[in-house]
């Protein structure tokens, strides 16, 4: 599970122990306990809104990139990864005349992650930009 969600439960549930432990069985005991769970599943909302509006600023950023008016923003990522590339093969077979640095091999990986995901995001986003349009519009068929 997600460790921000497991972290949510974790705070609610020595709440939810108290309640238990504390109060005899009745209606206060339950209605404190829907409160806790209201509570819990407040804090998860607005969590997954906040992981959204996230998800929605990396895909603005990602669609201005691939639809900008320069070659060299729309491109930017692929020269990354093919000099990349280019600088493991090199040094898989010792070309370079300095071994890469631990920080150059994280900072590949970092790219490769950031690369794939990226155009993952450029290739889903319009499709799913189209259907919440179209649901926000009330046209659930499109």
């Amino acid at each position: 599970m997600n460790p921000v969600v497991d972290a949510i439960a974790g705070i609610f549930k020595p709440i939810s122990d108290v309640i238990d432990h504390v109060l005899p069985s009745g209606d206060a005991k339950v209605a404190l306990q829907g409160q806790v769970i209201a509570g819990q599943i407040a804090a998860g909302a607005a969590f997954m809104n906040y992981e959204q509006k996230l998800l929605d600023g990396r895909v603005q950023i990602i669609t201005a990139e691939a639809q900008g008016n320069s070659w060299l923003q729309r491109n930017w990522r692929p020269i990354s990864m093919l000099t990349f590339l280019t600088l493991t093969v090199a040094d898989a077979l010792n070309w370079l005349p300095n071994r890469l640095a631990p920080q150059a091999w994280t900072l590949l990986q970092i790219g490769l992650g950031g690369y794939v995901i990226g155009r993952s995001v450029e290739k889903i986003a319009p499709p799913i930009a189209r259907a919440y349009i179209a649901r926000k519009n009330g046209n659930a068929n499109s």
